[in-house]
Order: C-alpha cells, then sequence, then structure tokens
C-alpha cells in the first residue's frame, strides 16, 4: 500500500483499501463537506478521512441532524449534500430525513456503514437492513460487499441524486469491503441503462401550451419547487414579464419569483392568501411548472380549479397526470422548458395575437388589496408571533437565508417573510419534519458561510434537535435561531380550537410563561443555549423586538438564540380546513370571501370561455 496516494482523486491506484478508494470517491466528485458520526461499522472510512485534504467533516450530534444539515447545504447551493452514519441504529437515524429529502426532492447522498459480508442476515450485533428499509424513500439504494464496486458506485450515486428529479440515494457499504485491499479505477463516465431522464420538452407540446397560453383570458402560473430546484427563476420572470400572467408560487417555491413583482399573488393552498387561492378556483388556465398537485395546495381535489385546462411541466413524468387531468403535459426540466416556452409564447403572440388579460389582471388585483396577509395585535401588551418574523425578514433582508422548523411558524414564515431570491427560503415541505430547522440551518451557513442564516423555528421543533447547536459552537457555524416560543405545539393547539372544542390535549410544552402551573419555563432557552457556548437572548415586549433582531445580527462569531415569547392564542389565517373546497378560504375566523359576486365584478363570467378579447 503506497504511503501516499496521487493528489489527483481520479487517478488510478494499484493498492489501497476499500476505506481509501470511499475517501478518494468522494473527492473525485467534488464532496467539499459531510455530515456524520462514526461507529464501529463505518469506522475504517474515518480513518482516511482525517487525512483528506479536500473532504471537511462536521461531527454531529445525533445522525437527523447529519441528514437535515445534508439537506439544507444542498438546498441552500443546489449541490448534493452529504451524510455519514454507521450500521444499525445510526442508519435507522437517517430515515427521517431521507423521507424528507424524498418528499422534497432534495439531492443527497448517505453513506452507511453495514456489518460484514458473512455477517449479513445473521442479526449481527447493530445489523440493520438499511437498504430494505429505505427502499420506499430513496431514488435508489447500494449495498455494496465487493471494494472493487465502490468508486463506479459513488459515481452513480451522485449522478443519480443530482441529474432528472433530484432526491436521495443510499449507498451502505459493508465493513469487510472498508477493510478489503482493492484498486481504485474512477469510471470514465456514468452508464446507467434505463436511466435516461428526459430535459428537453416535445415542441409540439409547447407550441399547443403557447396557443392555450395565448387564448387563455384568465390564466395563472401555478409555480412548484421544481422551479427552483432547476435554477429556472431567471426564465420564470421572462415569461412573467412577457405575458403579465397572474403567478401564485408553493410553500416549497418561495422566491422563485419575486414577492415584489407585479405578477406575484403569494401562496396558495391551506395557509396560501385569497388572492393566490381565488386566482387558481377561479382559472382558465394553469400554467403548472414543477408543481404535483399537493393535497394541500388543491383541497378538496375534484373541486380544484374546476373551470381550468392544464399545463404541466415536470421533470419526473410520474407526477404528470397523477393527482390531476392534464390538457398538454410537458416533460422536462424546468430551466429548458421556460426558455422554449417563452419564446414559443412571444411567436405565438406576434403570429396570432392574445387575449386581453386586463380584467383578470385588475380582479386579481383587487383581491390582494381587498385581502392583503395580516394579523392583530395581542390586546394584553404580548408579542405577536407575525409581528416577529415580518421583522426578522425586514431587517435581516432578502439576501440573507431563512429555516424554518415546522407548524404555525413555518406558514408566518412563508408569508411574512418578503423573499426575491431563489434558495432563501428552506422548510420542510412534503413530510412535514419537525426538528428540521437548526441542523438544516446548520447545513446553508456551512453551504454559504458569506450569508446570514435565521433558524425560524417552534419551541417544540426546537426540542427535537437543539443539540446541534453543540456542533455549531464547535465548528465555528455561527447560525441566527428565532424560536416562536409559544409554550404549545402551536399548529396541533390552533386544530384543537378550531375542531376539538378547545380541549387541549397534551399540546402544553410549559417552556413560556403561558402556564400557571409552572412559573418557571422549561426549559430556560437562554440558559440552555449559553450551554451551548452560544448568545442567549429573551424578547417579551413589542418595543424590545428591533433591538433584539439587531443585537442577534450583531454578533458573527458564535451562534445565537432568541427566545420571543409570543402570544399562544395567535393562530394562522387565511386558512382551508383539510379535505374541503378552496372556496371554502377564510380569511379570519368564520369571515370567507364573497366569492360569486366578485368572480362577475370585472362582466366575465367564468363559465364563459368564449368571452376573449383578441388584440392583434
Amino acid at each position: 500500500m503506497p504511503e501516499q496516494l496521487p493528489l489527483d482523486p481520479k487517478l488510478p491506484v494499484a493498492s489501497l483499501t476499500g476505506a481509501q478508494s470511499l475517501v478518494r470517491s468522494l473527492e473525485a466528485v467534488g464532496v467539499e463537506v459531510v455530515f456524520g458520526i462514526p461507529g464501529g461499522a463505518i469506522l475504517p472510512a474515518y480513518d482516511p478521512l482525517m487525512d483528506s485534504p479536500h473532504v471537511r467533516h462536521i461531527l454531529v450530534r445525533h445522525e437527523q441532524g447529519a441528514g437535515h444539515a445534508a439537506e439544507g447545504y444542498a438546498v441552500a447551493t443546489g449541490k448534493v449534500g452529504v451524510c455519514m452514519a454507521t450500521s444499525g441504529p445510526g442508519a435507522t437515524n437517517l430515515v427521517t430525513p431521507i423521507a424528507d429529502a424524498n418528499m422534497d426532492s432534495v439531492p443527497m447522498v448517505a453513506i452507511t456503514g453495514q456489518v460484514g459480508a458473512k455477517a449479513i442476515g445473521t442479526d449481527a450485533f447493530q445489523e440493520a437492513d438499511i437498504a430494505g428499509i429505505t427502499t420506499p424513500i430513496t431514488k435508489h439504494n447500494y449495498l455494496v460487499t465487493d471494494p472493487a464496486d465502490i468508486p463506479r458506485t459513488i459515481a452513480e450515486a451522485f449522478h443519480l441524486a443530482a441529474t432528472g428529479r433530484p432526491g436521495p440515494v443510499l449507498v451502505d457499504v459493508a465493513k469487510s469491503a472498508l477493510q478489503a485491499t482493492t484498486s481504485f479505477e474512477w469510471p470514465a463516465s456514468v452508464d446507467l441503462p434505463g436511466y435516461r431522464p428526459v430535459t428537453r420538452p416535445h415542441g409540439k407540446q409547447v407550441k399547443e401550451a403557447a396557443r392555450l397560453i395565448a387564448a387563455a383570458h384568465r390564466p395563472v402560473l401555478y409555480v412548484g419547487g421544481g422551479v427552483i430546484k432547476a435554477d429556472a427563476s431567471p426564465e420564470l420572470i421572462a415569461l412573467a414579464d412577457l405575458t403579465g400572467i397572474p403567478a401564485v408560487t408553493t410553500l416549497m417555491a418561495r422566491g422563485a419569483i419575486p414577492d415584489s413583482h407585479p405578477c406575484n399573488l403569494g401562496m396558495p393552498g391551506m395557509h396560501g392568501t385569497v388572492a393566490a387561492v381565488a386566482a387558481l378556483q377561479k382559472s382558465d388556465l394553469l400554467i403548472t411548472l414543477g408543481a404535483r398537485f399537493d393535497d394541500r395546495v388543491t383541497g378538496d381535489l375534484p373541486s380544484f380549479a374546476p373551470h381550468a385546462k392544464v399545463i404541466h411541466a415536470d421533470i419526473d413524468p410520474a407526477e404528470i397526470g397523477k393527482n390531476r387531468a392534464v390538457d398538454v403535459p410537458i416533460v422536462g426540466d424546468a430551466k429548458l422548458v421556460l426558455a422554449e416556452l417563452t419564446a414559443a409564447v412571444a411567436a405565438e403572440f406576434e403570429a396570432n395575437g392574445r387575449a386581453d388579460l386586463t380584467a383578470w389582471t385588475d380582479l386579481t388585483s383587487s383581491w390582494r388589496e381587498t385581502y392583503p396577509l395580516g394579523f392583530t395585535e395581542p390586546d394584553d401588551g404580548t408579542l405577536a408571533p407575525q409581528h416577529v418574523i415580518a421583522r426578522i425578514g425586514a431587517i435581516a433582508g432578502p439576501e440573507a437565508v431563512y429555516v424554518s422548523g415546522v407548524g404555525q411558524h413555518q406558514m408566518w414564515s412563508a408569508q411574512f417573510v418578503k423573499y426575491e431570491n431563489p434558495r432563501t427560503w428552506l422548510n420542510s415541505g412534503g413530510l412535514g419534519t419537525m426538528g428540521y430547522s437548526v441542523p438544516a440551518a446548520m447545513g446553508a451557513k456551512v453551504g454559504r458561510p458569506d450569508a446570514v442564516v435565521w433558524a425560524i423555528d417552534g419551541d417544540g421543533c426546537f426540542q427535537m434537535t437543539n443539540q446541534e447547536l453543540a456542533t455549531c459552537t464547535l465548528n465555528g457555524i455561527p447560525v441566527k435561531v428565532a424560536i416562536i416560543n409559544n409554550s404549545s405545539l402551536g399548529m396541533v393547539r390552533q386544530w384543537q380550537t378550531l375542531f376539538y372544542s378547545e380541549r387541549y390535549s397534551n399540546t402544553d410544552l410549559h417552556s413560556g410563561d403561558h402556564h400557571t402551573a409552572h412559573s418557571t419555563p422549561i426549559p430556560d432557552f437562554v440558559k440552555l443555549a449559553e450551554a451551548y457556548g452560544c448568545v442567549g437572548l429573551r424578547c417579551e415586549r413589542p418595543e424590545d423586538v428591533d433591538a433584539t433582531i439587531e443585537k442577534a445580527m450583531a454578533i458573527n462569531d458564535v451562534p445565537v438564540v432568541v427566545d420571543f415569547r409570543v402570544h399562544r392564542d395567535a393562530m394562522v389565517w387565511p386558512m382551508v380546513e383539510a379535505g374541503v373546497s378552496n372556496d371554502a378560504i377564510q380569511y379570519a375566523r368564520g369571515l370567507s370571501p364573497e366569492w360569486d359576486r366578485e368572480a362577475d365584478s370585472d362582466g366575465v363570467s367564468t363559465d364563459d370561455p368564449a368571452h376573449v378579447q383578441v388584440i392583434s
């Protein structure tokens, strides 16, 4: 075995261990950082990892933190995130972030150790069939028992994770393969028969989509997270500028088109803006880009956008027609689809004219002005959580990165922070994983060290993964954490208020001053932050909010945790109850728009597709 391996990680090596081959393979694909925890089965890989001049390893405190950190790194940078764990419980602790990455199309490679090849299937110590466990929640996975297969497997794993519809790939490597002697040969190319994702759209479908767009008098750009994954925001803005079509951005697409853009109506869905929800419901054409007709957007599916034809463009053909019948399917990469669609629409406008959208845009603008996002300040002098989050967004600005947990604070963060850029909003959308925020913010900060990164977390979510503050402190990762502390599992409490007669079963967390039975909050978040080497701050009065945020913004050498004690009964509005029609959206409790009157206020009937004024 050579004492020193060649500096170029892609050069062949005649004799080295499987563990060395694994590390060289990570170097060859350009990995910058790995989040992980060593253990018996993966331990052989940690010895050569210590000597790698290219790969930084960050020792987390829990494997779930490693997975979410890899996700945060991936979403914030567009690169493949990497996490590493040992066999058995180490590997199974990655299941939640793997499932999360799968639901939200996050490119991630999870590397796990496995017991020796001869012991597989014997219920050996710390053995778990992680490949079998994760088959339903990975894009693909591998079990490697031959050390010669390591370079090819790693090359394939990263190719699969990053191409087509991004997603997580698991590579499970037997300890015996890591310990064995092998040779290193980096593959010249990746050849995966049967895996040929379509990236360029079919020209005929694009032209038909352009024809429908030109004829539609109530079109809506329904923008999903796939636009951000494809780095297609410039192309989306070009299409919006050309057409003037109102746009809605799903929870996963916040920032795909700037909030300040005149076409942007905000977020649709269960807690979307009235204007966005109404535009979808009353549209005659949905131009669906990288979205999947998720139930949180559609509500009761049969009643969703009942008068609309559908153009659906997605990189994943399995999504097209899965939930909603489609008139024009387009399979392709969103960046290429949007570029070709914009050119085709411009040509169609030039050749045949277009429908006059004035009445439609006036109507959608009136919805936006009549039903803006808002909130009521508590009458007892306590903090409104919406105000806190809005001020964080205003003070940190649109260049900062915002990472939320899951629940009320997630919805408020999506609503009240103004997003002007893609990859500045990270959250767990599809799986809704509590505990996502702190480790994902850590990963985002590692990937974009020059950006200000705010983790906006709930007191419930924060207590699931706050141990990663130790990782942040020790590794010089100065994230800022805003705990929106309502002393309860806020979204569950909201549902208990609305649907369970205010019977608050097991939602009180006693983490603030909101419960008379506990005069001392458990835990004291300021002391907890200080115990982890962070700066701990607390804010309880509205007049102190700006000064507290600015103090946190001024600290850039260590993590900062701010305990914002907010009103516990604040609710997220607007709201569409689960399973009901979006037509039943409430902008406050018991208050819904008068759709029939407003839908016809422009003199154009939703049911009259022939009412089109053509501009030549």
